[in-house]
């Protein structure tokens, strides 16, 4: 049975945990004030105080989102806790922008590697309380772990008349800073902070490794792109389609007077619009253009005043050791669990892949490469190669480039183990997707929200050597291969599982990446 822990003193009160299989847990405890009322689209503030010990036993209260639906909801369970129902004192309610620390129950004789989890979800779903994001597989290993949730959707990203930009932005350096003025009494230390993130989550680690600020020491980037933000033009667009939407004017104050699931369902549907519609006229040629998705951080010219890219190309974050990478066919993710899967004709992805920038003629050169390691044998694969390069890969080589011009270190990976996970709608597997690589790096193979998206036979030693890199990395910057130039292009290839081992490979798929050569550079 879990044991109540001593009650530890932050900089805001007391937090008391509990202790299981030597593993303290501090779960949902307040960085910032509970963003509602007049706070609502404002800049994140600090919570009140509080003198009694707070009870963090449970996962706070998540941020209002989304459902994810169909097939892909059931590969990626994203749990929704409510806001209210919690026992006093613990949780207050609305109190969506919570932490959580993982621990070892030990006392320390010199402070332990901090690793803070910042979650992804396209800027519009997910939270800390994701079952595989549990943190005990990192305590385990001698690791403080924090994890925590930031403000989504409109909430966070919306562009709104007289509010600050990119409050969920705002809200995670927040708690970035919390966990420099705090986790040295949870036994971390406050000089050796990795910050590690998948898609928006690796997104938004890029963006603050471009700001540069010193609040982390270390950076793992996971199927992120340093070419995401918004115009504000852009960002407008999308906000007026979606007050539009809910019938309301796009001004803070009619939107935080309209119920808040009528917003969410009102983003939710402009979400699906621009992902099946690509309209640039409508919704934003940039938006479209750069990855897809309908909110994310917007260049406001004083938050935010350039690309990601275009800061680290400009030698921001050249100090911070990066280990960064993406998954072999990212891109199927988004394919293989909906009708596309099925789409018969070449033409209506191609119509797809010229809405996101890709030159024509690429479709011949990556349908001819059909018969390599991953196939490519119907119009969705191809498509999917393509746009896996375009969102994801292509642009960490240019964030690995730009870094190796100003002699910052940074390890390249490629995620190749291929899940058999098949579709509802064909019999094609899900491969080596988006966000496939999240249960090794977490060792959480053996949760069952794990298992529908890997299967029940994924190599547990892949795992424990992913975990372990991930681990080696928090506490010494390096990796076990050397760091990315532009000569070598070196790149640690993870394929255990599929025939073939692990194994440091030069410029891997490099006939394709040639392809991209002058294209997705800082400044275009």
């Amino acid at each position: 049975m879990p044991s109540e822990t001593q009650p530890v003193q932050t900089i805001y009160g007391p937090v008391a945990g509990l202790v299981e299989d030597g593993i303290a847990r501090f779960l949902g405890i307040p960085y910032a004030a509970a963003p509602v009322g007049e706070l609502r689209f404002a800049a994140p503030q600090p919570p009140e105080p509080w003198d009694d010990v707070l009870e963090a036993f449970t996962f706070g209260p998540t941020p209002p989102k989304p459902t994810i639906d169909g097939q892909l909801g059931e590969l990626m369970p994203d749990p929704v806790i409510p806001s209210d129902g919690m026992p006093a004192p613990s949780i207050p309610d609305d109190q969506w922008l919570n932490l959580n620390v993982w621990t070892p129950d030990t006392e320390p004789t010199v402070p332990a590697p901090v690793m803070v989890w910042i979650h992804g979800g396209a800027f519009t779903t997910g939270s800390s309380a994701v079952a595989a994001y549990d943190g005990a597989t990192f305590a385990r290993d001698g690791v403080v772990c924090v994890s925590f949730n930031y403000r989504l959707g409109v909430d966070g990203f919306g562009h709104i008349p007289g509010t600050p930009a990119n409050r969920g932005l705002r809200d995670q350096i927040l708690a970035l800073e919390w966990v420099r003025q705090n986790i040295e009494q949870f036994g971390g230390d406050a000089n050796n902070v990795t910050v590690f993130g998948e898609s928006a989550g690796a997104m938004s680690v890029l963006t603050l490794l471009s700001l540069d600020r010193g609040l982390f020491h270390k950076a793992i980037v996971q199927s992120g792109t340093g070419h995401i933000a918004q115009s504000p033009q852009d960002a407008t667009l999308v906000l007026n389609a979606i007050a539009a939407e809910a019938g309301v004017a796009p001004t803070a104050q009619a939107l935080a007077d309209l119920p808040i699931e009528d917003l969410i369902a009102a983003q939710k549907e402009i979400g699906a619009k621009i992902t099946a519609t690509a309209d640039e006229t409508k919704y934003g040629a940039t938006t479209i253009a750069s990855c897809g998705m309908s909110l994310m951080p917007v260049l406001d010219g004083t938050f935010l005043r350039e690309r990601p890219l275009d800061a680290i190309a400009a030698g921001k974050g050249r100090d911070v050791p990066l280990l960064m990478g993406t998954n072999s066919e990212e891109f199927r993710l988004f394919v293989v669990p909906t009708s596309m899967v099925v789409w018969p004709l070449p033409q209506q992805f191609k119509d797809r892949v010229k809405a996101y920038g890709v030159p024509a003629d690429f479709w011949a050169t990556y349908q001819a490469n059909s018969e390599g390691t991953y196939p490519r044998n119907a119009p969705s694969g191809i498509a999917s190669a393509i746009l896996t390069d375009r969102m994801f890969r292509i642009p960490t080589c240019r964030v690995a480039e730009a870094r190796a011009e100003s002699g910052a270190d940074t390890f390249l990976f490629e995620f190749g183990w291929r899940s058999p996970v098949k579709s509802k709608w064909a019999p094609v597997q899900l491969g080596a997707c988006h966000s496939l690589e999240i249960p090794f790096v977490w060792d959480a193979l053996d949760v069952p929200d794990s298992l529908p998206v890997t299967g029940p036979d994924a190599p547990r030693d892949l795992a424990r050597e992913m975990h372990g890199i991930w681990i080696q990395f928090a506490r010494t910057g390096e990796a076990p291969w050397s760091a990315y130039e532009a000569g070598r292009r070196q790149v640690m290839v993870f394929r255990h599982g599929n025939g073939e081992e692990d194994k440091i490979v030069p410029d891997p798929h490099g006939g394709e990446r040639k392809l991209w050569e002058g294209l997705l550079t800082p400044t275009d």
